[in-house]
């Protein structure tokens, strides 16, 4: 197996054992970003120095006697987290040439586990899109099929993991956008319960949504990401002060005693014939892993996609009031400051960003707020009533991650049927529940020439990381879909 195909767990064993060198991981890595970087397009900056100068001090670490949890494992870090003297985008015209005075709290986690940053990846405006076709900064496509889009908002991190341009991705989940790039890209795509990861770093676009998490190729490299990152943050108020449960030492291999939930509401029937068999497939694969499948119902579902549309636009409005061209970033001149900042914001800003700040100005303004807003957020509320009420019947929820396989680029040109993408993963965010996406099988999309990936969305109850990560373990150890195909990229000669 060449190196830039190893799990991150086999390079961190191969690297503490002093078999294999993290700049000789780092190399590797790098010439195959050099060979198919300009067909996929996965970052946004190539750190080189960066990346060379950390190998060699990981290299030194484990000379020393350290034994480190991800020694030598190449990472690409979401282009909206902080990592001091990159670039730092947010894949926005406005922070272009901004540059990153320090490094968020989860990122030098995984600098002090061993991660050794290769790039800042590519992604949707602001964390702004189902696709990553709204990042101003370049186009990211699927490894698997150039003409397709990889997901978003995390587009970058999950392609840059597809196509072994790196062995974890970095990416953020406000409604969906780690674990729908996933799917697309059959990957592992893991979202944490809310504040289990410190967001100290990372630039905010809905404040009481947004989490960070792993993007990997196997179940054992998403835990041991976690298990590096997460725990109390005192930079972070919304981080949880609470004991965390190692997982990649517990990761099992049957489900028995396990309760499932397959939710009335989201009947697969409506996906079509293909897609309604692959994931009928996946839920009599979990019963034979030796779970009890129960049927449940989520009464509020229906009402995630708006409500969402609500509080997240509304948050995004309140957050990117700061980009004004004053402090940081891009500024246009105008004749005073109040032109200044409409013509900084109308040339900094793209069409979906300007979208949802006017959507949230509007469900926050005099007259409105309690319509609207105030009205999302009691929604809210019994969403999670809802999710804690099917958790009395259930340990576990499966259902689809996606409700289609990656698409076309322009495929979907209004926004509507963009956001209904986000149908599965939504209700999930906004509960603050821990839910991920793991590879599930493949379907061949209507006009296409080649299979696509799927993923399994598995969901579990607050601070459940645990139990969620080994019951994926467990369906992906026995179901192995994720090495059914793999990407069509030109192969790097050498490395192995």
């Amino acid at each position: 197996m060449e190196i830039i195909e190893r799990s991150a767990a086999q390079i961190a064993r191969e690297v503490n054992a002093r078999t294999l060198s993290a700049c000789d991981v780092t190399d590797a890595v790098l010439a195959h970003v050099e060979a198919v970087e300009g067909d996929v397009g996965s970052y946004v900056s190539v750190l080189h120095d960066q990346a060379r100068a950390a190998a060699a001090r990981v290299d030194e670490r484990v000379k020393n006697g350290e034994t480190l949890p991800l020694a030598g494992v190449p990472l690409a870090v979401k282009d909206n987290m902080c990592l001091v003297g990159t670039r730092t985008t947010a894949g926005s015209k406005i922070l272009e040439n901004w540059h990153a005075p320090y490094t968020a709290t989860a990122v030098q986690r995984l600098l002090d586990a061993g991660c050794v940053p290769i790039g800042k990846a590519n992604m949707d405006e602001f964390a702004m899109g189902s696709s990553c076709e709204n990042s101003a900064l370049g186009v990211t496509k699927n490894p698997y099929d150039l003409s397709r889009v990889p997901g978003g908002s995390s587009g970058g991190s999950a392609a840059a993991v597809a196509a072994f341009e790196a062995a974890i991705g970095m990416g953020s989940d406000t409604g969906g956008s780690i674990r729908e790039p996933a799917a697309f890209c059959n990957l592992v795509g893991f979202k944490p319960t809310y504040g289990r990861i410190s967001r100290y770093g990372l630039i905010a676009f809905a404040s009481s949504l947004d989490q960070i998490g792993p993007l990997t190729r196997t179940v054992e490299d998403a835990a041991l990401a976690y298990d590096a990152m997460a725990g109390k943050d005192p930079m972070d108020a919304t981080s949880i002060d609470r004991a965390i449960e190692p997982t990649a030492t517990t990761l099992r291999t049957d489900l028995t005693g396990v309760k499932i939930g397959i939710v009335k509401q989201f009947d697969t029937r409506e996906l079509g014939d293909d897609i309604d068999h692959l994931y009928d497939k996946a839920y009599h694969d979990l019963q034979a892993l030796g779970a009890e499948l129960v049927d449940i119902e989520l009464p509020t579902a229906d009402y995630g996609l708006a409500t969402y549309y609500l509080i997240a636009p509304a948050e995004c409005s309140s957050n990117l009031a700061r980009f004004d061209g004053v402090r940081y970033g891009m500024r246009v001149e105008g004749a005073d400051v109040h032109e200044m900042y409409e013509k900084t914001r109308a040339a900094g800003f793209g069409p979906e960003v300007k979208r949802r700040i006017l959507i949230g100005t509007y469900a926050l303004s005099s007259g409105y707020y309690d319509a609207y807003y105030v009205r999302a957020q009691k929604a809210r509320t019994l969403i999670a009533r809802d999710f804690e009420a099917a958790f009395a019947q259930c340990d576990l929820i499966a259902c689809p991650a996606a409700s289609s396989p990656a698409f076309q680029f322009n495929a979907k040109s209004d926004p509507y049927s963009m956001y209904l993408m986000d149908y599965y993963t939504i209700p999930m965010s906004l509960a603050g529940l821990p839910a991920l996406s793991v590879p599930c099988g493949w379907v061949t999309p209507a006009g296409g020439s080649s299979p696509m990936p799927m993923g399994l969305q598995l969901t579990a109850p607050l601070f459940k990381e645990r139990e969620l990560l080994s019951a994926a373990h467990a369906y992906e150890n026995m179901t192995k879909h994720a090495s059914a195909y793999r990407p069509s990229l030109e192969r790097t000669p050498g490395g192995r």
